[in-house]
Order: structure tokens, then C-alpha cells, then sequence
């Protein structure tokens, strides 16, 4: 199909009340939606042409405890909740957020996680003392992936 005859078709749809129309040959497939204001235009490749390999996405678990206990189940981990970049300080000269044997209090800034350029806050859900921070500054993280091991208090 010629690109004047596919303008011709939008402009008939767009000029009438039609709101979806389709035409289907073995060469081609064309869907043409009217929504309110939107049209959105579906061209079929020809039968001849592969379509690029798409890679297989794993499927990600429902949801990670807040607190998932560890093996000897002394203490327990802090997960990353995000796919991102462990901060353990607001910025490369402050203090870190926590260090080994600090107290922490229900909410307070444990460390940032960056994901596309958004850093997010993770707190702390309990009374606890940090008893090691597992990941290194700076390092990358995975959604659920131990940040710190905690002492509930």
C-alpha cells in the first residue's frame, strides 16, 4: 500500500463516525483505532521479513518480606526493595546514613537506593541495631537483595 492511500484512510476515519477500521491482505494487515482524540495506526510487516529475537524476561516473586529472616535466624536482612545503586550517604563528602552498632529508630533514613535518577529513602520498619551492612557504596542492587543484617531491639 502506497503512503497516499494509507493518508487517504486516516482521513476517512478521522472525518466519520467510524472508530476502528482494519484491512487485512496476504501481504500486509492495517489497523486504523479512532479513540477520542487518538488514532493509533498498526502496520503488519509482510510475511516475508523476521521479526528480531526478544529476550525472555524472568518472572519477579509477588512481594519480598519487610524483615526476611537470615540462615542462622539471629538476625534479620534488610531487603532493597528496587533494582538500583546502594548509597550509604546523601552525598559523596557527608557521614554515612548508619554505620556497625548504631540504633536505629522506626523510619529513620537507613541508605539510598538511586533508580533512574530517583534516589529513594529506605527506612528502617523497626527499632534495630545495625549489625553489618552487607553491600558495598556505590554498588549496584537488586530488588530484594540483602542491604543490611539488623538486630530487632
Amino acid at each position: 500500500m502506497e503512503i497516499n492511500d494509507l493518508k487517504s484512510l486516516i482521513k476517512m476515519v478521522t472525518e466519520t463516525d467510524i472508530t476502528e477500521f482494519r484491512l487485512e491482505n496476504p501481504d500486509e494487515k492495517i489497523l486504523i483505532k479512532r479513540g477520542q482524540e487518538k488514532e493509533i495506526i498498526q502496520v503488519a510487516a509482510p510475511a516475508a521479513l523476521v521479526a528480531p529475537p526478544v529476550a525472555a524476561v524472568a518472572p519477579v516473586a509477588a512481594s519480598i518480606p519487610v524483615a526476611a529472616p537470615v540462615a542462622d535466624e539471629k538476625y534479620d536482612a534488610v531487603p532493597s526493595p528496587i533494582v538500583g545503586t546502594f548509597y550509604r550517604k546523601p552525598s559523596p563528602d557527608a557521614t554515612p546514613f548508619v554505620a556497625v552498632g548504631d540504633v536505629v529508630e522506626v523510619g529513620q533514613v537507613l541508605c539510598l537506593v538511586e533508580a533512574m535518577k530517583l534516589f529513594n529513602e529506605i527506612e528502617a520498619e523497626f527499632k534495630c541495631k545495625i549489625v553489618e551492612i552487607v553491600k558495598d557504596d556505590a554498588a549496584p542492587v537488586e530488588y530484594g537483595e540483602t542491604l543490611f543484617l539488623v538486630e530487632r531491639l
